[in-house]
């Protein structure tokens, strides 16, 4: 990482430098003020060398006199400071350009962006939106307005104002939404979840809707719109959003088992329970899915045929879970000699699994054992998945 602090300076250091050449050839300066630039960018090549990257990025300010043709480069060192995490150093620079009479109308919408951006990063949110707002309202060119609009978006975001955050993205056109279509969908997904809790069905469907028209693959979309029936006690929709989700990612089948064993139950359709199981267990195999079908063979045939089941397929998908369910029937139809023992062991492999997290985030590796739809750690959505293996599913 420290590498990397080392090597940006220095190409912004040659950048200067090509900027500082061209301008001595273009141009006849005066030899005072010719030594004055040269000096300061040496001293700043010179901090550079000797790893003391602030004493050379100040170094390069100095020597670097503001017009058009250094704006980028003011900007990039902006952009430094900010990455270093020196947000106030940025500000600074970003608003002594803006204070500048001379600048053109590009080069301050480049600045205002920049310095929303400084904004954003230390959490002050209001000056975020109003500078964002202003921008917009300047019509800008369609990159910045549709970068300042994206950027309020994920700004509405973080506030969790759902209608805001909808309503500025709908300003962008279709194609300038593909970056943030799936966060959309989570934003009616967020309104739906308000909706299903005041038990506001029809507007918690109609946002569900929405947002999977946004995101068809929207597995969030599908586990809502079968809470939304389960709670109507519509079985027949619940099923059908619920086996819906195998279509969009097999890896949350078992996030629908639960919900489909109580669906089925109530409209005592086993047999059809038990076919859509066995599919899962081919296309979608699953630790839950492996002990659920166990449950309906035991159901049906006792639970020496469970036990020979779970115990075959631990053979080819071996998982904490499913050890644990074979000890507790061993434990239940068990001679009472080896009862103990067994209780002992399930009780160390419950302590076991009951430690380990049961969802992974794909994206920077946070877990817990709550299905989360947008990560606590990197903010991604839709990157926590159900952990697969030994210790998952």
């Amino acid at each position: 990482m420290q590498n990397i602090w080392l090597i940006v300076p220095l190409v912004i250091a040659i950048f200067i430098g090509w900027l500082l050449g061209r301008k001595s050839f273009s141009q006849e300066m005066k030899p005072a003020s010719e030594g004055v630039l040269g000096r300061d960018y040496f001293i700043g090549l010179d901090h550079l060398l000797n790893e003391k990257t602030d004493a050379a990025i100040e170094s390069f300010i100095r020597a670097l006199e503001v017009n058009s043709e250094t704006i980028p480069a003011h900007l990039a060192l902006a952009k430094l400071f900010r990455r270093k995490g020196d947000v106030e150093r940025a500000i600074n620079i970003h608003q002594n350009l803006l204070a500048r009479p001379d600048l053109s109308r590009q080069d301050s919408l480049r600045v205002q962006m920049a310095l929303a951006l400084d904004y954003d990063a230390v959490g002050l949110l209001d000056r975020t939106e109003n500078l964002l707002k202003d921008i917009v309202k300047q019509n800008p060119p369609r990159e910045t307005r549709r970068k300042a609009l994206t950027v309020l978006t994920k700004l509405y975001e973080k506030e969790q104002e759902w209608h805001d955050a909808l309503s500025t993205a709908q300003k962008l056109s279709p194609d300038e939404t593909l970056d943030i279509r799936h966060e959309c969908a989570h934003y009616y997904c967020e309104l739906a979840e308000k909706s299903l809790k005041d038990q506001q069905y029809k507007e918690a469907a109609d946002f569900t809707k929405q947002g999977l028209q946004l995101d068809p693959l929207s597995v969030r979309g599908s586990l809502l719109q079968s809470r939304i029936a389960i709670d109507q006690q519509q079985w027949k929709t619940a099923i059908r959003a619920l086996r819906n989700v195998e279509k969009q990612n097999v890896k949350f089948v078992s996030e629908t088992i639960k919900d489909l064993e109580c669906c089925y139950s109530a409209l005592q359709n086993r047999t059809e329970y038990e076919a859509y199981l066995r599919h899962c267990l081919s296309a979608a195999p699953s630790a839950t899915v492996i002990l659920a079908l166990a449950e309906v063979i035991k159901d049906d045939r006792g639970v020496y045929a469970a036990g020979s089941f779970i115990t075959d397929e631990l053979k080819h998908r071996p998982s904490i879970k499913g050890f644990n369910r074979l000890i507790a029937m061993h434990i239940e139809h068990g001679s009472e000699n080896a009862r103990d023992s067994l209780k002992v062991l399930r009780s160390l492999i419950g302590t076991l699994e009951a430690s380990k997290p049961r969802y992974l985030c794909q994206q920077c590796g946070f877990s817990g054992r709550a299905l989360v739809w947008q990560c606590p750690s990197c903010k991604s959505w839709s990157t926590t998945k159900p952990i697969q293996g030994l210790e998952g599913e």
